[in-house]
């Protein structure tokens, strides 16, 4: 009897299914068993090839060779990983395999990692998928109990192809153009340029910001404070100070009296649960994670713990048929602190609405979710345990009772002026249980009043109006993007846009990218040192706002990314043909070379050091980097980078503030903004009297190595994005 291969993404997924298979038997880049043999990627194994493969002429970097137009896209096995592509070609050409089933991520990257292998192989065989939302052995069970035939996902493959294509077309051509014409490393791409774009708009808005002065006025009545409000604009502030006095001066010694008081009953229902974006801005909000580190924990609690289920989603929404196993889910978390919040729903009996379960509001995969898998929460690391901390909690919420609330509000007349006050009384906290002692998760709202508790008061009362006053105030520029903030304005991008028409597209659409690539994104515009992170706001460089200044007009635009994806869209469906949108990239790309051509503004690197290139002798550049200052080299073939400060996570003894780490070999010392400084023995020493030596020297190697890059892709990109 034949055999059945099957195609993981990774080594650690691969391990999971061959144990639910019944493969033991190790051999080379793959695990066998009677029936089975479970084989993997190590992300992607095989790109589309560079420019130097259609031709010499490419192999040089020259203006007059642009644009680069490959009648077919070539693919390449890239050189890091090719011993186990090696591997996986011999299974797929052994006699006694009889077909394949895919079992890469399921989602259109995943689709894209398998069927680059499988062409590249010239694997001819029937091909089967997986497709599966989680990574425990149940699920596992369930997907190989109903594979789909490969064809269904012909479409998605298509896709994912067109959108590798279309960056290959743009982004290289682009990044030449400008690279060639400003002889400097820069470089545009379909989603990174409209999101540098984004930021550095606002740092224009920011600094073209003039402040005004306005005045609020507000009085003390009967124990509490009421707040002025125009009668004709239901404006709280006026900008006008002699109205601001002349009210004060109306009211002063006056009574006040009680003309309206409404009493509502309402209700906030629970928030709807997490989808990838959603997550990581909450985790940037609450812990200062950045998008990229938010979905490197995911994948470990997915992939290695199995406690959720697949984090590349855009849905906030599951299928009907997951709702039989909500119990069994909520039975998996009651641990520890989510104890008793558990039983509590277990006990009022779960009510699923369509505010949950909508099949109509799922694409791929549903919203992240815990597993039926038994949690042991001390073999989280702290921050695995904070990312699953936040998905437990909602879906908690999720499943609990509404937020309900009396809000009362009284209105008074006093002398002709308006004035309100509002007070609540909560009649039951419902899902709010959940995140007690949480603190808020939402942006703070400075235009709230805060609620107060309101004596119970009748219609016609009477009473003194004491302590007037105006309060003068300014308003403020519109605030930087942080990584949350800057999560939100990819994914609803048509705030934008003044065009109707094209806002709705925008808003059908997924926004500036997707949630498995925004991450990446904005990961690119650091290491390629457009925008810097100063505490949690981001700023634009010098060089990210000249770059703004170069590229073609409607590059920048997020009208086109979500265009382009709107079409993708079509392509997995199979209602647009992927051949004419790759086509009409190509006739894209040749217009931007065109404008790149003709444009006639200028690039200055001005943070050029007197410090030489070891390398190439040019004059290096000082730039902020993702973990401190360094030095890097200007030319673009040389492409020589120094550390110069290292942002330790070591705490300052005395102000607590992080220390930064300067210095090389036994030189190195931690100096801190307040004026501390410690030589690297000294704080070995300090460290080691409290912890274990290993522990020291462990911190001390993580302090020097940048994050692990996910697939051998991204190598293949990185000399393309500079």
């Amino acid at each position: 009897m034949g055999k059945i291969l099957v195609l993981a993404e990774k080594p650690s997924v691969a391990r999971d299914l061959a144990k639910v298979l019944n493969c033991s038997q190790n051999a080379n880049g793959c695990i066998m068993g009677s029936k089975y043999i479970v084989t993997w990627a190590l992300g992607h194994l095989v790109t589309l090839a560079d420019p130097e493969a259609y031709g010499n002429k490419y192999k040089s970097w020259n203006l007059e060779d642009l644009p680069m137009l490959p009648n077919k896209m070539e693919l390449v096995v890239i050189k890091q990983t090719s011993k186990q592509f090696g591997a996986v070609k011999a299974l797929m050409n052994r006699a006694d395999v009889d077909e394949l089933v895919i079992a890469t991520d399921a989602g259109r990257e995943g689709e894209l990692v398998a069927r680059w292998i499988i062409m590249k192989a010239g694997f001819k065989k029937p091909i089967k998928r997986l497709w599966i939302s989680s990574q425990t052995d149940k699920a596992i069970k369930e997907g190989f109990a109903h594979l789909k035939p490969g064809r269904e996902y012909d479409n998605l493959f298509y896709s994912a192809q067109s959108r590798s294509e279309a960056d290959w077309l743009v982004g290289l051509n682009v990044t030449r153009a400008l690279t060639c014409k400003h002889n400097a490393q820069l470089s545009a791409g379909r989603v990174q340029t409209p999101t540098l774009a984004m930021i550095v708009d606002r740092e224009e808005e920011i600094r073209k910001f003039v402040p005004k002065d306005f005045w609020s006025i507000q009085a003390q009545f009967n124990g509490f404070t009421v707040h002025w409000q125009d009668r004709v604009s239901s404006q709280t502030r006026t900008f006008n100070k002699e109205q601001a006095d002349g009210i004060v001066q109306r009211i002063t010694g006056q009574l006040g009296e009680v003309v309206e008081v409404k009493k509502e009953m309402k209700k906030e229902l629970p928030p709807l649960a997490y989808d990838l974006t959603e997550l990581q801005r909450d985790a940037n909000r609450r812990y200062a994670y950045s998008a990229k580190q938010t979905l490197n924990i995911m994948q470990k609690l997915y992939e290695a713990h199995k406690l959720v289920t697949y984090p590349r989603t855009d849905s906030r929404y599951i299928t009907t048929d997951i709702v039989p196993t909500l119990t069994e889910r909520l039975k998996s978390i009651a641990v520890g602190p989510y104890a008793k919040a558990v039983q509590g729903v277990l006990r009022s009996r779960i009510n699923v609405t369509g505010r949950f379960a909508d099949n109509s509001k799922v694409t791929d995969h549903h919203a992240i979710i815990p597993t039926e898998q038994y949690v042991n929460l001390s073999a989280l690391s702290s921050e695995e345990r904070n990312i699953y901390d936040l998905i437990v909690k909602r879906f908690i919420a999720v499943l609990s009772a509404p937020f309900e609330y009396e809000q009362t509000t009284v209105r008074l007349n006093v002398n002709g002026e308006s004035f309100h006050a509002r007070g609540r009384i909560v009649k039951s906290w419902g899902w709010k249980t959940v995140y007690e002692g949480f603190g808020k998760l939402e942006e703070d709202n400075d235009e709230e009043e805060d609620e107060q508790s309101l004596p119970d008061i009748q219609k016609g009362h009477k009473a003194k109006i004491n302590s007037p006053k105006a309060i003068n105030g300014k308003t403020k520029p519109p605030a930087r993007y942080t990584e949350a903030t800057l999560l939100s304005a990819m994914e609803h991008p048509g705030r934008f846009v003044d065009n109707k028409a094209l806002k709705e597209t925008l808003e059908s659409t997924s926004g500036l990218g997707t949630p498995a690539t925004r991450a990446d994104i904005i990961e690119k515009l650091f290491n390629t040192f457009y925008i810097e992170r100063r505490g949690k706001e981001i700023y634009p460089t010098s060089k990210g706002i000249q770059l703004i200044g170069l590229v073609p007009k409607d590059l920048k635009s997020p009208e086109l990314t979500a265009k382009w994806e709107q079409q993708l869209a079509m392509i997995s469906k199979g209602t647009v043909n992927p051949n004419i949108f790759v086509g009409d990239m190509k006739k894209y790309a040749t217009k931007l070379v065109g404008a790149v051509i003709a444009d006639s503004g200028q690039f200055k690197h001005d943070n050029v050091t007197r410090e030489k290139c070891p390398e190439c002798g040019k004059y290096m550049l000082d730039v902020n980097g993702k973990k401190g200052k360094m030095l890097v080299c200007p030319d673009r073939e040389c492409g020589y980078r120094k550390t110069v400060t290292i942002v330790s996570n070591a705490r300052c003894p005395e102000c607590h503030k992080k220390m930064e780490i300067k210095g090389e070999g036994d030189k190195k010392s931690f100096y801190c903004s307040c004026g501390y400084r410690e030589k690297l023995d000294a704080f070995k020493q300090r460290k080691g009297e409290q912890v274990d030596k290993r522990e020291v020297a462990q911190f001390m190697r993580h302090q020097e190595t940048d994050e692990p890059i996910n697939s051998a892709l991204a190598d293949a990109l990185a000399k393309w994005k500079k």
